[in-house]
């Protein structure tokens, strides 16, 4: 069987065990975020953090709830980072440097997990399991929490009531990831991923010197790393990692975790407002860029470029040679199209076309399908500025889901997209114009820029995989990467339960024959587009000084 006939079946089995999945759990997680139902568990939960799960909240409310929760999460496990020299299972490992420490706690927090670290020669069992893996959990609750704030500010009417953000956290967490990260990581150990709490031991001979390799509950944090859409990786070689990810039934499993979660969101999306077919089209809008990056992708790493590809089969460098290009390829695009991050090769090894893939991905705001929650309420901001766009075409006050989209809404949405292009750019541009964080970069020209851009992609828009080559363990990095996380994740939200507070307190408004259908093929495609315009039209300067002018000069 051909390299490429093997990718593109397990391409077909992948579309084939997401579309199984979609509806069940689609309408399972409808379901949790509509129930008025507490479980015991929960309200030992509720008791304990002193919550009232009941009482609804308006947006204000709901967005405090959601800042004050993620600070506390920053404190501790910034904390637990600086006290890891003197906690119990550190495997001799010292305490964390204070601007990593932030960084890290920023990146777990922000649902990012950049890592400017080697994770097997710097975090204990309990940093890893205490502080990393509880905020790949709690982190993506927090996400689908103001998702389904905006989904209920579209579904309700005459209020500015968004529900309980206490509610929508636990019961994210407890009913929805914690269920399918157990069944995932049984998965994952019949694989052969390692479970354990082994300390550092010798695995033999290795280039004149002793190997060492330390044990960890690696099973359980990989199932939450790519379901969360996390990426934060036990080891520093990732998801490339034979401990991680050991089969190419594995590497499969993982991509299928990665996209599980948002894809069936739009199911939810749509049984809540009570349309199925406005969830299918935001669907297909997510599905076609996300098969479109996926089938470019695999072109340009498959395309041959003289003797060593013919030889290779194709661009093998930086690959697994168990995954190949197609896993390879499937398993990138999905990184960088949701908010994971995780990596089974190096993205700065891919060919210049295929790196400015990976990084246009995460610059279309995560959106195909996203990020857990983060790629529903980025996808219907979209939303909102395509039926705006429509609107100004035929001079009609435009409507998306029976509320008018008016001054006020354009505005929250103009700021959301313009938020985090600000944030990579300026970035960007300090660091290129300083003398000091230009010698952190492995190459020079085309592709060093690259390593920045990327480096501020990632982390701004809550990513967290990295170029590689560029040494990010800096002060300057550290820093300012991890600001980048923080405001990144959180401005955004602001701007999210504001209109969905906006939203919901509207009436809504009655379908005449000059509504915008917003469930058709032709609206689909409009979204598409405007996608790919205001993304293009933001980056394409920055783009061209990178990875498009390293690509033309192959």
């Amino acid at each position: 069987m051909s390299p490429v006939t093997a990718g593109a079946l397990q391409l077909l089995a992948l579309i084939a065990a997401l579309a199984l999945a979609y509806r069940p759990l689609g309408d399972h997680m409808a379901r949790v975020y509509s129930s008025e139902k507490h479980y015991r568990p929960e309200k030992w939960i509720y008791k304990a953090i002193g919550a009232n799960p009941s009482a609804e909240m308006r947006w204000p409310a709901y967005l405090r709830a959601v800042l004050a929760f993620s600070a506390v999460s920053v404190l501790f496990l910034y904390l637990l980072q600086r006290l890891q020299g003197s906690l119990p299972g550190s495997l001799g490992f010292v305490s964390i440097d204070p601007d990593q420490a932030f960084n890290t706690a920023a990146s777990f927090v922000a649902n990012t997990n950049w890592q400017s670290y080697y994770g097997e020669q710097a975090m204990g069992h309990v940093v890893q399991t205490g502080g990393l893996a509880v905020q790949n959990f709690v982190s993506a609750a927090v996400g689908m929490a103001v998702a389904v704030a905006l989904v209920r500010g579209f579904a309700r009417s005459r209020t500015g009531e968004l529900g309980n953000f206490w509610a929508d956290l636990v019961r994210g967490t407890v009913r929805i990831l914690l269920p399918i990260a157990v069944i995932g990581a049984i998965v994952l150990v019949a694989c052969g991923v390692i479970q354990n709490f082994a300390g550092i031991h010798e695995v033999g001979q290795f280039m004149g010197g002793t190997q060492q390799w330390n044990g960890g509950a690696v099973a359980s944090q990989e199932v939450i790393k790519e379901l969360g859409t996390n990426g934060g990786g036990y080891f520093n070689a990732n998801s490339a990692h034979p401990f991680e990810n050991p089969t190419p039934f594995s590497n499969l499993f993982e991509v299928f975790l990665i996209l599980l979660i948002p894809f069936a969101l739009t199911r939810t999306f749509g049984r809540m407002v009570g349309n199925l077919r406005q969830g299918y089209a935001i669907l297909a809008t997510m599905g076609v860029i996300w098969l479109g990056f996926t089938g470019l992708m695999m072109w340009t790493e498959f395309a041959h470029a003289g003797p060593a590809f013919d030889v290779a089969g194709g661009a093998m460098e930086g690959k697994e040679t168990r995954f190949g290009i197609g896993g390879s390829s499937i398993f990138a695009v999905a990184t960088t199209l949701t908010s994971t991050g995780a990596v089974n090769s190096f993205h700065s090894s891919y060919t210049g076309f295929g790196g400015g893939i990976t990084m246009l991905g995460m610059q279309l705001g995560e959106i195909a399908p996203g990020g857990v929650g983060s790629g529903l309420y980025g996808m219907l901001i979209m939303a909102i500025i395509a039926v705006f766009i429509a609107g100004l075409m035929v001079g009609r006050t435009p409507e998306y889901l029976s509320k008018k989209i008016g001054t006020r809404e354009i505005k929250l949405a103009a700021c959301y997209i313009l938020i985090t292009p600000a944030l990579v750019l300026c970035f960007t541009a300090a660091a290129m114009a300083l003398p000091t964080p230009g010698d952190s970069m492995t190459n020079s020209g085309a592709h060093g820029f690259s390593e920045i851009l990327y480096a501020y992609t990632s982390g701004a828009n809550n990513n967290g995989s990295a170029f590689a080559g560029l040494n990010a363990d800096t002060q300057w990095f550290n820093s300012t990467i991890g600001i980048a996380m923080l405001l990144g994740r959180f401005l955004p939200m602001v701007f999210v339960l504001a209109l969905a507070g906006s939203l919901a307190e509207q009436r809504p408004v009655p379908e005449t024959a000059g509504t915008l259908r917003t469930d058709k093929p032709l609206y689909a495609g409009l979204l598409v587009g405007t996608i790919l315009i205001i993304t293009g039209l933001t980056y394409f300067p920055a783009l061209a000084l990178g990875p498009l002018a390293e690509g033309l000069a192959a």
